[in-house]
């Protein structure tokens, strides 16, 4: 359903991504991860067909974003990181505008039907800028929604809201990530991901960095947390000696970390004890996996 191939967005000598490419299934959830300024929302605007692309291409239904726009964007639903709102109108009044302009042809029954698919239906008459925040997030998924699109692309749905706004979004969107419609959610916020992806590409300065299912990647991360008493160089030595351990990280205050599987985890223990083993955590999943291939938040 959506083909990215090699795109690279230039603005002056800054790189905003680079060679970036990856390919959704249609009906697939795909979580779009990475750091603050690492390029997602750049690629979100290119899908959109807000900005074009300084070299590379992207498909979607088999449609070239840059030779047909307006083809591509009949077929997307796009929320913005700041939803595209108009304050002063009524919920209803807004997103019967965007149908409208969607060229949708019941626009009183495709409003119907998006307000209550993102539960507004009870503030339909309110004004928006009177709204939560939450809210007008709400109305945001709403204008993406009305025109029943097979592509939706979220970028960073849930920034600047707290705690319950978020796990207001969060459950609207695991909703919305069952059925027909295929489904990019860009974010930084790892819970969000895991509440509703199978399969993520993380990208890191530009960069995809992975692309692989997250159970795959949280497989690959597991670690297990040390603290000793009496660390050594010779008990280092032996942990990387062991058959399992990819990688052993001498920490301050012996606080280390191994890279091995829970398999191994009695191995690691015996050797240990030693050196006055205090405590042995077990770590998995993606935050693991997400901190390692973006090297732990450096650049």
């Amino acid at each position: 359903m959506i083909e990215v191939e090699r795109l690279t967005r230039r603005y002056g000598d800054f790189v905003a991504i680079n060679d970036v490419s990856f390919r959704v299934e249609k009906g697939e959830v795909l979580g779009f991860l990475g750091p603050n300024g690492a390029g997602k929302s750049t690629t979100m605007r290119i899908l959109s067909g807000c900005i074009g692309a300084t070299s590379g291409r992207a498909l979607i239904g088999g449609k070239d974003v840059l030779d047909d726009p307006q083809g591509v964007k009949r077929r997307i639903g796009y929320l913005p990181e700041v939803p595209p709102v108009y304050g002063s109108m009524a919920v209803a009044d807004y997103v019967a505008f965007a149908a409208q302009i969607k060229g949708v042809s019941d626009v009183a029954g495709a409003v119907d039907k998006a307000l209550a698919r993102v539960g507004l239906d009870g503030v339909r008459d309110r004004i928006i800028e009177n709204l939560s925040k939450g809210y007008r997030q709400r109305v945001g998924l709403a204008q993406a929604l009305v025109h029943d699109p097979e592509v939706l692309i979220l970028d960073e749905p849930t920034s600047g809201l707290d705690p319950a706004q978020r796990r207001e979004i969060r459950d609207l969107l695991r909703e919305l990530a069952g059925g027909h419609r295929t489904v990019i959610l860009s974010t930084h916020v790892l819970s969000e991901i895991e509440a509703v992806c199978e399969r993520v590409v993380i990208i890191n300065q530009g960069r995809v960095v992975a692309s692989d299912s997250i159970a795959h990647l949280s497989a690959a991360a597991q670690q297990v947390r040390l603290h000793l008493a009496r660390p050594d160089e010779a008990l280092a030595a032996e942990l990387r000696a062991l058959s399992g351990v990819s990688a052993v990280e001498v920490g301050p205050e012996g606080r280390w970390r191994v890279a091995a599987g829970p398999e191994h985890r009695e191995q690691i223990a015996a050797a240990a004890v030693r050196c006055g083993l205090l405590e042995l955590t077990p770590e998995q999943g993606l935050e693991e996996a997400y901190l390692r291939l973006t090297h732990r938040g450096a650049a």
